[in-house]
C-alpha cells in the first residue's frame, strides 16, 4: 500500500511539473518591437493615485521620457512584460525616465498582493484607472497597450501586446527621445 502511494505521488509530480512545462511552452516570445507614431500627438494628462494613496499627475514628468503601460493582474501578458519593466526603470537613468504602470479596474488590495507575489517589488509608480477614463482617453482597446512619451509630452511610440521592454534597441528609443 505505501509503494503504491508513493508511486502515485511520483506520478501526479511529474505530470504537474510536465503540464507546467508544457504550459510555459506554450506562452510566446514577448515582442520587444514598438510602432513610431507618424504624427505625434499631446499626451493627455491625467491625475490617478498611486499605491501610497498620492495624486500622481503625468505632467508631474514633463522633462522625462515616460514609458506609460496600461495593464492588469490577470492578463498574462501584462504580468510577463512587467519584470522587464522594472529592468528598463534600473537601466536608464532616472533624471531622464519614468515608468508609470496604470492598473484597470482592480483594488489597491488585489494589485499590492499581486505585486507581493512577484520576484522584485516594482519601484516604479503603479497607479490606479478604476473608472477608466484614461484608458479611454488614451484609445486602449487591449492589454497590455504601452505608450512612450517624450520629454515635450507627445506621444511618440505605441505598443500593443506583451514587450521585452529592456531590449537593448528600446533602450537606445528611450535614450535617445531623452537626448532630443
Amino acid at each position: 500500500m505505501k509503494n503504491s502511494i508513493m508511486v502515485y505521488l511520483s506520478t501526479v509530480f511529474l505530470l504537474l511539473l510536465a503540464f507546467n512545462s508544457y504550459a510555459e511552452w506554450q506562452q510566446p516570445e514577448l515582442s520587444h518591437n514598438i510602432t513610431r507614431i507618424k504624427q505625434p500627438v499631446v499626451a493627455s494628462d491625467f491625475e490617478l493615485q498611486d499605491m501610497d494613496e498620492e495624486r500622481v499627475k503625468l505632467s508631474d514628468y514633463k522633462g522625462k521620457v515616460v514609458l506609460l503601460n496600461f495593464w492588469a493582474t490577470w492578463c498574462p501578458p501584462c504580468v510577463r512584460e512587467m519584470p522587464s519593466m522594472e529592468r528598463l526603470q534600473n537601466a536608464v537613468d532616472s533624471d531622464k525616465f519614468a515608468v508609470l504602470a496604470i492598473n484597470q479596474m482592480e483594488t489597491a488590495d488585489d494589485v499590492f498582493a499581486f505585486t507581493g507575489q512577484l520576484p522584485i517589488d516594482p519601484t516604479f509608480k503603479i497607479l490606479f484607472d478604476t473608472s477608466s477614463k484614461v484608458s479611454q482617453d488614451y484609445a486602449v482597446r487591449g492589454l497590455p497597450t504601452t505608450y512612450l512619451i517624450d520629454k515635450q509630452g507627445n506621444v511618440r511610440y505605441r505598443a500593443v501586446g506583451g514587450r521585452e521592454f529592456d531590449h537593448p534597441e528600446v533602450i537606445n528609443i528611450i535614450r535617445q527621445l531623452a537626448e532630443e
